[in-house]
C-alpha cells in the first residue's frame, strides 16, 4: 500500500477500516483461480483371466499430463470411501496433482500369505500400473504405493519382489508375513516408510499372530521388517530419532520419527508409542477405540507420507 493509502485509512473509523480491509480481501480472492476439480471413475481391466476394478481420482485440468500415481491398498473391511475420508490423502492430491488409485480386492480382502492368491493380487497391481502407463496417465518414474492394515502384505510382497516398479513404498499399521520375511530381498535400495503403533492389538509390533478379520497370519516384528529394507538400502550404523510435538497430550500416545543413517535410499519409521491399530491423523474420531486401541492425533499420516514421496520425486 502507498503513503496516500495509509493516510486515507488513518482518517477512517474502526468500522470503516474493517469494511475497507474486507473489500480488499474480496478483490484479491476474486482474482484467484478456482481449486482444481476432482474427477473420479472406475478402471476395469482383465488380469489373470479375471475382471478387476479400481477407483481412480484425478484432477480435470491436469488430465492430459502424465502425473505421479499413488496406489492405495486398503484393509479388507475398509471401503474406499471410508478410507478416503479417514486417511485424508486427497487433501494432498488436491494441491500437488497425483492420481490416486484405490484397487478393489477380490472377495473383500487381499492375500496375506504366499500362494496362488498372492500371485494373483501382485499380477493385478502390475497389470494396473502397465495400463496407467500405456494410457498416458502415469509417469513411469513416479509410481508410489501404500499398504494399509491387511492391504499391507500385498504391498510388502511387491516391494520385495518388484522393487524396480516403485519410486517409494509406505506401509501403515500393517505387518510383514513371516514367510515373506524369510525370502524378501529387494533388488535395489528402495525408499521405504512405515507407520506403526507399539500397542496395536491387530498387528503386534513385536511380531506374532495378526488379528485381522480375514485370518490369523504369522508376522515378524516391525524391527525385523525394517531391517530388510535397511539392508537393501545399504544403510550405515544407527539411526536418528526425532520426537514429534505432543499436540494432543490426552491421546495416550507419542509419535517419533526414526531415520536410518547413511542409506542409499531413505528408510524411515514413524513409531507411535502407545498407538493402536488406527491411522494417526487429524480426522475427528474417538481417541480410543475398544477394538483398535488409542489413536494418535499429533501427526497427519497423509501429509507425512506425501512429503516423503514428494522428496523422492524432486
Amino acid at each position: 500500500m502507498n503513503v496516500q493509502g495509509v493516510e486515507f485509512l488513518a482518517c477512517l473509523s474502526s468500522a470503516q477500516r474493517i469494511a475497507a480491509a474486507l473489500a480488499v480481501i474480496a478483490l484479491g480472492l476474486a482474482g484467484l483461480p478456482e481449486p482444481a476439480a476432482a474427477a473420479s471413475g472406475r478402471i476395469s481391466i482383465e488380469s489373470g483371466g479375471v475382471a478387476r476394478t479400481a477407483l481412480l481420482i484425478e484432477h480435470r485440468r491436469l488430465k492430459k499430463a502424465r502425473r505421479p500415481v499413488v496406489i492405495v491398498l486398503r484393509g479388507g473391511k475398509d471401503r474406499a470411501a471410508r478410507l478416503r475420508r479417514v486417511f485424508g490423502f486427497e487433501d494432498m492430491a488436491r494441491s500437488s496433482g497425483p492420481v490416486l488409485i484405490y484397487p478393489d480386492p477380490i472377495g473383500g480382502h487381499w492375500s496375506d500369505i504366499a500362494g496362488a492368491e498372492a500371485s494373483r493380487d501382485a499380477t493385478f497391481i502390475r497389470d494396473l500400473i502397465a495400463k496407467l502407463v500405456s494410457d498416458g496417465v502415469a509417469d513411469r518414474h513416479r509410481i508410489f504405493i501404500i499398504g494399509v492394515s491387511s492391504g499391507g502384505p500385498t504391498v510388502l510382497r511387491l516391494a520385495c519382489d518388484d522393487a524396480n516398479l516403485f519410486t517409494g513404498v509406505a506401509a501403515v499399521v500393517t505387518g510383514m508375513p513371516a514367510d515373506l520375511a524369510a525370502t524378501c530381498k529387494p533388488s535395489r535400495p528402495l525408499p521405504f516408510l512405515m507407520i506403526a503403533g507399539t500397542a496395536d492389538p491387530v498387528v503386534p509390533y513385536k511380531g506374532g499372530k495378526s488379528n485381522w478379520p480375514e485370518g490369523k497370519t504369522d508376522l515378524v516384528s516391525v524391527d525385523a521388517a525394517m531391517a530388510i529394507f535397511v539392508k537393501a538400502a545399504g544403510c550405515g550404523d544407527g539411526r536418528t530419532t526425532t520426537a514429534f510435538p505432543d499436540r494432543d497430550p490426552h491421546d495416550g500416545s507419542r509419535a517419533y520419527l526414526d531415520r536410518w543413517n547413511g542409506c542409499k535410499a531413505p528408510v524411515e519409521l514413524v513409531r507411535v508409542e502407545g498407538g493402536g491399530h488406527t491411522i494417526p491423523g487429524h480426522v475427528s474420531a474417538p481417541s480410543v477405540d475398544s477394538a483398535r486401541g488409542p489413536r494418535n492425533a499429533d501427526i497427519d499420516s497423509a501429509k507425512i507420507i506425501w512429503d516423503f514421496f514428494r522428496r523422492l520425486g524432486d
